[in-house]
């Protein structure tokens, strides 16, 4: 896509917040990564921890210009956009103009809605509440399943049944449940060694 200065300025997202740290879960744990936080989601987690994100009419719009400046001042290498559910965006223009500017760009994304952007690495988290779209699951490089209780882990095969064979799987326990759930993720995992761990690092460090 080619970019100019009337494309960058003109195109605007809802940005709820944006910000460097590091990637606390999944393949990616432990990198730099600025995040880029989209409002709006139409899927409705009921243990969600960014329900401020849902309503994308509640966060200002921000110029693709500017998301790219915020994060060129800083030394990061890879972008995350994450939400509330960032693929109710098109995402052609911002992640055009980040890989322009030499950067890495991931997405954690439900897969509820239709595919956009151009990406390095897709994190497709699948969520009970509103399904992903069967086109969005063969392009997942990682899957990471949120267990919240024992039956998530049959709910968990079936999309492990139907991603590519090099997709990293993943198991993450739900926050406010971790104390329980992770030991029965901990057991699941050493009887089925197809599927790794995922934990919020960032939660127990107490990073963004």
């Amino acid at each position: 896509m080619l970019m100019t200065d009337d494309i960058l300025t003109s195109t605007t997202l809802p940005v709820m917040e944006h910000f460097y740290t590091i990637q606390g879960e999944g393949f990616h744990q432990g990198r730099a990564a600025y995040f880029i936080r989209l409002g709006g989601c139409d899927v409705g987690c009921v243990w969600c921890d960014v329900k401020d994100s849902w309503d994308a009419s509640k966060h200002p719009q921000m110029s693709i210009e500017n998301l790219v400046a915020a994060v060129t001042a800083t030394p990061a290498k890879l972008v995350v956009i994450t939400g509330g559910e960032p693929l109710l965006h098109s995402l052609d223009v911002l992640t055009s103009a980040l890989q322009h500017a030499g950067l890495e760009t991931n997405i954690e994304t439900s897969g509820s809605s239709p595919l956009s952007g151009h990406w390095s690495w897709i994190c497709l988290s699948p969520k009970k509440f509103k399904a992903p779209l069967p086109e969005v699951v063969p392009f997942a490089n990682e899957l990471k399943m949120v267990i919240f209780n024992k039956s998530d882990f049959e709910w968990a095969e079936t999309y492990a049944a139907q991603v590519k064979d090099h997709c990293k799987l993943y198991l993450q326990p739900e926050w406010s449940k971790a104390a329980t759930i992770t030991p029965l993720i901990v057991d699941y995992i050493k009887n089925n060694p197809q599927w790794q761990l995922s934990l919020q690092v960032h939660k127990y460090i107490n990073v963004p």
